[in-house]
C-alpha cells in the first residue's frame, strides 16, 4: 500500500508544476467538445439579424467570449485540482483526461 501511494504522490509531484498549463488545457478541450452547442445557440438568437450584427456578435463571442472564458475558467480550475488531496492529485488529472475523452468520443470528434 506505501509502494502504490508512494507512486502517486510522485506522479503528483511531476505535475505539480504544471497545473496551470494543465487547467488551461482542460478548459480548452471543454469549450473544443462543446463549442459547436454554444455556437449553434448562438446562431439561433442572431439568425434573424442582419448579415453585419451576425458576423460582430459571432467574432466578439469567439474572439473575446472563448478567449475570456479561457483565461478567467483556466484559474478556478486550477484551485478546484488544488482542493485533490495531494497524493490523489496526478491520478485524478490523468481520470480526468480521460474523461474528456470519453465525452469526445461520444459527441464523435475522435
Amino acid at each position: 500500500m506505501d509502494a502504490i501511494l508512494s507512486l502517486l504522490s510522485q506522479l503528483s509531484r511531476v505535475m505539480q508544476p504544471h497545473y496551470s498549463a494543465i487547467a488551461l488545457s482542460m478548459v480548452a478541450t471543454v469549450l473544443v467538445i462543446y463549442g459547436d452547442v454554444l455556437n449553434k445557440r448562438l446562431k439561433r438568437f442572431v439568425s434573424p439579424h442582419h448579415f453585419i450584427i451576425r458576423t460582430l456578435v459571432f467574432v466578439v463571442v469567439c474572439a473575446f467570449g472563448y478567449g475570456l472564458l479561457t483565461v478567467f475558467a483556466a484559474p478556478f480550475v486550477k484551485q478546484l485540482l488544488l482542493m485533490i488531496p495531494f497524493v490523489y492529485r496526478g491520478i485524478s488529472i490523468i481520470l480526468i483526461f480521460l474523461l474528456l475523452g470519453y465525452l469526445a468520443e461520444r459527441r464523435r470528434y475522435i
